[in-house]
């Protein structure tokens, strides 16, 4: 504890860092408004839905409780990792993520495909719910984001696995609730994956700090 605390001032201390949180707040914050344009967008423009290959053929399961309040208590878990236990990791992960969700917003202007038939309910008035069906498919922000903090806090095992467990619950789970056609999900590790490589290579320091950072990460 003595150490984390020692860590967690000398962080927050550093001017570079908190020029680096900052400017990585701003952007993330412009990237979610800019996501919100784009789902706006797609949702006036779509006009059909299509048959898949998979969610055509199983049954629609509620799983609100999943994509809505167990998706907000890992992005809060995160959250604390983050925040409290390493702060040197907040710069590259908030950039990276802004980054993922411009590239996203890119995305899902390209294609108008209306929601599926049939699919489940979910509460969009919680105050958990990251959720809203729209017409912003391509590709799934549950599959991708927790994918993408796996790939950030890869030499941290239990880190890695745990986001790549929920990345793969999340997935199955908007699947079985027919809110992603599998498209969106299966193109969602690979996507996800070029776009951390292009973060690191706009974040170079950012990056570095980050990974020099998480060696000493102990959960």
């Amino acid at each position: 504890m003595k150490k984390i605390l020692a860590d967690y001032k000398l962080h927050w201390n550093d001017k570079v860092h908190i020029i680096s949180t900052i400017s990585g707040g701003v952007l993330f914050l412009a990237s979610l408004f800019v996501s919100d344009l784009a789902t706006n967008f797609a949702n006036n423009c779509a006009v059909v839905n299509v048959p898949d290959l998979i969610i055509s053929n199983i049954p629609v399961f509620n799983v609100d409780f999943i994509v809505n309040e167990l998706a907000m208590a890992y992005s809060v878990l995160v959250g604390f990792v983050v925040i409290f236990l390493k702060p040197k990791t907040m710069p590259f992960v908030l950039k990276s993520a802004a980054l993922f969700i411009l590239i996203r917003s890119a995305f899902i202007m390209l294609t108008h495909l209306g929601p599926f038939p049939t699919h489940s309910y979910i509460d969009e008035t919680s105050f958990f719910s990251p959720l809203n069906i729209g017409s912003d498919f391509f590709f799934s922000g549950h599959t991708g984001l927790p994918f993408l903090i796996a790939l950030i806090f890869w030499e941290n095992k239990l880190m890695r696995n745990f986001s790549i467990g929920a990345s793969i619950l999340f997935g199955i789970s908007v699947l079985l609730g027919h809110l992603h056609y599998s498209i969106d999900v299966f193109a969602a590790f690979f996507i996800t994956y070029t776009i951390f490589v292009i973060a690191q290579k706009f974040f170079k320091n950012e990056y570095a700090a980050c990974k020099h950072s998480i060696h000493g990460l102990h959960l």
